[in-house]
């Protein structure tokens, strides 16, 4: 069954979680210790490229400080891939009944997503209490999360999507908020060009937002 203390523990332990595509596996070693001295400790890896489970595997092996995650999990083989592969944690971007089940039986913490209250009165009445609101700015962001504390008093949310930090203050100061994930940390330019100081500066901008 889902374990809320364990994700909660997860998620509180940064403010921002970087959401990593990463096409060559060869760079998830450096990016990962980037983002780990920027202070961001807790990453996320999409499956999404053919080099994602290799870059899992890779960081979960060289980068012990480093807790890595699978993200775009949506089918059950993706979480099996990616606990295998040596993810710390699972994280989907919508959770329709058959990945909910998966999910129950899993041990790790996982993030199911959402995008609607029915989505998470359903969620949490499977005993999850931390989700995953995707996509954040696309479905009423920090408005939505606000409307939906007094009702919804026992979830708690990671809204990805559309979040940078230009806006990640006003996610972050919400009650029901525990942390945010955005690519904003590791921009497209600077992983092509190896830049590794320039994410790690970014990275310690975003551990600076709590507080």
């Amino acid at each position: 069954m889902p374990d809320a203390t364990e994700s909660l523990s997860l998620l509180s332990r940064v403010p921002v979680i970087p959401v990593l595509t990463i096409d060559d596996f060869e760079i998830a070693v450096p990016l990962a210790r980037a983002l780990c001295d920027g202070g961001l400790p807790v990453i996320e890896v999409t499956l999404r490229t053919r080099a994602a489970l290799a870059a899992i595997a890779a960081i979960a092996v060289e980068v012990p400080d480093c807790i890595v995650g699978a993200g775009t999990v949506v089918r059950h083989v993706d979480a099996a891939f990616a606990i295998d592969a040596g993810a710390k944690f699972l994280v989907s971007p919508g959770t329709d009944s058959v990945l909910a089940e998966t999910f129950t039986e899993i041990e790790i913490p996982v993030l199911p997503g959402c995008a609607t209250v029915s989505e998470a009165m359903v969620l949490s009445d499977l005993g999850f209490e931390v989700l995953k609101f995707f996509p954040a700015e696309a479905s009423g962001g920090a408005a939505w999360l606000k409307a939906v504390a007094a009702p919804l008093p026992h979830i708690r949310f990671c809204p990805t999507g559309g979040i940078d930090m230009r806006n990640a203050r006003d996610y972050l100061t919400l009650p029901n908020v525990i942390a945010v994930g955005g690519s904003w940390v590791v921009p497209k330019d600077a992983l092509a060009a190896n830049d590794f100081a320039r994410i790690r500066t970014l990275a310690r901008e975003a551990s600076g937002l709590r507080g």
